[in-house]
């Protein structure tokens, strides 16, 4: 840490004495029609509050430009005939890098006497106007700001209403009670693979994200009751937006911390073409944070590298080439692993093991190309195509004594490779200021090579869990429609269609969603959707053993797991910069996957790392309910504060009929967010220091208990492999959760750089609430716990030049 803090030192200080002051920055952007997607000349640019007043309209091709604007923040008016006005507000301006914004406006429907509607970029409405419900925009500065984000867009997610995590280090997004394998993860408004380091074979899991803030733009999230162009999800859909590259002039970003060394390039490819590229890299090995005792007491290494980029090409006749891309490798090796520290796949119960190593690789990428061709001034064609590719490689080995040496053999198993081709077309059309349509097909071709064995109790011989190389194909085909009665009223209905094509499983899932605006200060929702989803493919290729010795694959047949989304939302402004909503739905899951077997609880809703392969059937069910309550107050005059609260139920039943909680049934959680800048210190006015906290206060997942008699005693048997009270399953939690996370940073502005030192620490009072239990012999009354992470730092030094 010393060695880390010298180094930090040196080069913040090596770059701010380097230069004298000159705190002006440029300020640029485009303006382009929300559904065209085509240029707005002559629209009205205002820095508000500037004086002189600054004021500037849009050149034929949508563009605008401040130069020399102070660093600081700024709010921006944009206006234009027919149009709905934009305020931007609380935009950064540093003196180490452009800022660059590229806006866009949406037609009105009706003018009064001159004054067409306001629409503030304050409330943080989803991006996407085809969501009424259920969804945010969620911009870089909320991710790098809001305490606990680790610059990692995948943890923020956790701020808000209805979402929470696993809290023992992992990156998994529970969203409404629904397990995390259901989230769909988008990029560039492409489906992709789960962006996160070290995930298993479900897609969920991981610790660390691939995605980097440095090269986010404003991004949607959504959380129910989905329009109609988004399908082959029930939990939750984050679409992540790569910003544009600097098109003029050459930028960088360096970055050196606990968890990584990273660099970000960006810039034009030439004078006079407004093409760009933008590309990151980082590297860490997190074995660092063992020698700071700092990794939760694992023995071993990690490490990780992961990469990103973007490339915009735009053409005068032939539309706009954009190319993106994430990729990443990690792997570790921990030795003497327990329950309390990671869950092993695979994991059996030996009385003559004495521990487990367990090595683990990964790698993903995701490569795309997006392409809009503009038809006329009502309409486009988006055109995307992609390839991912994820592997995961599990081995885990069982230590045992023999006479005086410690021996190990490999029990658990695992080789995946996974490869996905999409290519996906949708055409818009703006039919009026009232109507648009929006109809697209999506083709999916999914690869699959997968290989999992384990060794059986008993006689310690290799069994197949399962072992396949398929291809899957999918198609999903949606329309959806948006009419705007008035500036009041606007309804999005549509229909998406599901088909898998390896079983001849399909579905027709009607959407409907509606914004009603009560008043000036308020806006009444509500929305319906039936939605669908594939279940993980290793269920459909698993090998039941037969009493004869054969195997089958029972299966194939499996349908798509279903559930009718309701919500309904109401939205209230004070002021400018304060408004409460409140929101609750109601989800009523079906034909999900359960045993087949009225003694046998698995529901695939539930599973973990606790992989079960058995005879599967669609005859589960389950509901999701709850209410959300948000209290924001925007930043504005330096400061800001964000308070939710959530209260939810989540349950299902499998053949027994019995309803049980799920193991993601939190039943509550509470945020509290606070920031405050100090900006304008120092002589020079150039300083700004920032302070972030957040206090997390939730439910812990439901587990399933150990054996216990009458008198509370354990009562396991392990000689006969009796361990857990399934009569009891998923009842209670052990523990609540409570959590307080702070942040500082500090930042320099110098006339050809940006300097910030920022620090992080995650559970600062260091609470360690027990989340699940197992049998260790060598605890005290034989229980062990798995316990939500400890304190963690994380310190990064950053500069922008």
């Amino acid at each position: 840490m010393k060695q880390i803090g010298t180094i930090i030192f040196f080069l913040f200080f090596s770059f701010t004495a380097a230069f004298s002051q000159n705190l002006n920055q440029t300020v640029r952007g485009v303006i382009t029609d929300q559904d065209s997607k085509q240029p707005i000349e002559g629209a009205t640019v205002v820095i508000a509050d500037s004086n002189p007043l600054k004021v500037i309209l849009t050149r034929k091709d949508g563009s605008f430009r401040f130069d020399n604007m102070p660093i600081g923040r700024i709010t921006i008016h944009v206006s234009n005939v027919g149009y709905e006005k934009l305020i931007l507000p609380n935009i950064v301006v540093n003196s180490g890098k452009e800022t660059v914004l590229n806006i866009n406006m949406q037609e009105a429907v009706a003018q009064l006497d001159g004054i067409v509607l306001t629409f503030d970029k304050n409330k943080g409405q989803p991006l996407n106007d085809m969501t009424l419900v259920s969804g945010r925009s969620i911009s870089p500065e909320q991710t790098n700001r809001y305490a606990g984000g680790f610059n990692d867009p995948s943890r923020i997610l956790s701020n808000f209403a209805g979402v929470t995590s696993s809290q023992d280090g992992s990156n998994d997004i529970i969203v409404r009670g629904n397990s995390p394998k259901y989230i769909q993860w988008r990029l560039e408004g492409m489906q992709i693979t789960n962006p996160n380091h070290f995930s298993d074979q479900s897609a969920v899991g991981g610790s660390i994200s691939v995605l980097n803030n440095n090269l986010l733009a404003t991004s949607d999230f959504y959380t129910g009751a989905f329009s109609a162009e988004y399908g082959d999800v029930l939990s939750g859909v984050y679409d992540v937006k790569l910003r544009q590259g600097n098109n003029e002039k050459f930028e960088s970003i360096f970055g050196l911390g606990v968890l990584g060394t990273e660099l970000t390039l960006e810039g034009p490819f030439k004078k006079g073409y407004k093409g760009s590229f933008l590309v990151n890299y980082r590297y860490s090995t997190v074995s660092l944070l063992s020698n700071l005792g700092l990794a939760g007491g694992i023995d071993g290494t990690l490490n990780f590298q992961d990469a990103a980029f973007k490339v915009v090409l735009p053409t005068k006749k032939a539309g706009q080439f954009s190319f993106f891309g994430i990729a990443g490798f990690s792997n570790f090796l921990f030795e003497d692993v327990s329950p309390a520290l990671w869950q092993t796949p695979g994991r059996r119960f030996l009385p003559n093991k004495i521990g487990e190593n367990y090595q683990k690789g990964s790698q993903l990428a995701n490569l795309g190309m997006n392409h809009i061709l503009t038809i006329n001034k009502n309409s486009h064609i988006h055109t995307g195509l992609s390839f991912s590719l994820e592997g995961v490689d599990d081995d885990v080995f069982e230590n045992f004594k023999v006479d005086t040496v410690t021996r190990n053999q490999l029990n658990f198993n695992g080789r995946l490779l996974r490869s996905t081709y999409r290519g996906e077309i949708t055409y818009n059309n703006k039919l009026s200021s009232k109507l648009k349509l929006q109809v697209g097909s999506k083709y999916a071709l999914l690869d699959y090579k997968f290989n999992q064995s384990m060794l059986t109790d008993s006689t310690n011989v290799r069994a197949t869990l399962v072992n396949f190389n398929e291809n899957i194909s999918t198609i999903r085909n949606f329309i959806n429609f948006r009419y705007r009665f008035n500036e009041k009223l606007t309804t999005v209905f549509g229909v998406q269609n599901m088909n898998v094509l390896l079983n001849n499983k399909h579905t027709i899932e009607p959407r409907l969603s509606l914004n009603w605006e009560l008043s000036k200060t308020s806006v009444l929702s509500a929305g319906y959707g039936k939605h669908s989803t594939m279940e993980s493919i290793h269920h459909y290729y698993s090998q039941i053993k037969l009493s004869d010795g054969s195997s089958i694959e029972p299966n194939k047949d499996l349908d798509l797991l279903k559930a009718h989304h309701f919500v309904l939302g109401y939205e209230k402004r004070f002021s400018k910069y304060m408004m409460i909503k409140l929101e609750t739905y109601y989800q009523d899951l079906y034909n999900l996957p359960v045993a087949n077997d009225e003694g046998n609880i698995f529901a695939t809703i539930n599973e973990g790392l606790d992989f079960q392969y058995l005879d599967l059937v669609n005859k589960g069910s389950g509901k999701n309910y709850g209410v959300e309550l948000t209290v924001e107050r925007f930043f504005n005059k330096n400061f800001y504060y964000l308070v939710n609260a959530s209260v939810y139920n989540s349950t299902y039943k499998a053949l027994d009929g019995i309803e049980r909680n799920t193991r993601f049934n939190g039943n509550y959680l509470v945020n509290v967010l606070f920031g405050k800048d100090f900006p304008k210190l120092g002589k020079a006015q150039n300083k700004t220091i920032s302070f972030n906290s957040r206090a997390f206060f939730g439910g812990g997942k439901k587990t399933i208990p150990l054996l216990r008699g009458a008198d509370g005693n354990l009562a396991v048997d392990p000689a006969s492999k009796r361990f857990y009270d399934y009569g009891k399953a998923y009842k209670n939690d052990i523990q609540d959760i409570y959590q307080l996370t702070m942040s500082l940073s500090y930042k320099i502005n110098k006339p050809k750089a940006t300097h910030e030192i920022f620090l992080n620490i995650e559970n600062i009072t260091n609470n360690r609430a027990r989340l699940s239990e197992f049998y260790d012999p060598g605890e005290p009354g034989s229980v062990g716990y798995m316990k939500q992470g400890g304190v963690f730092p994380n310190l990064m030094y950053r500069v922008y030049f």
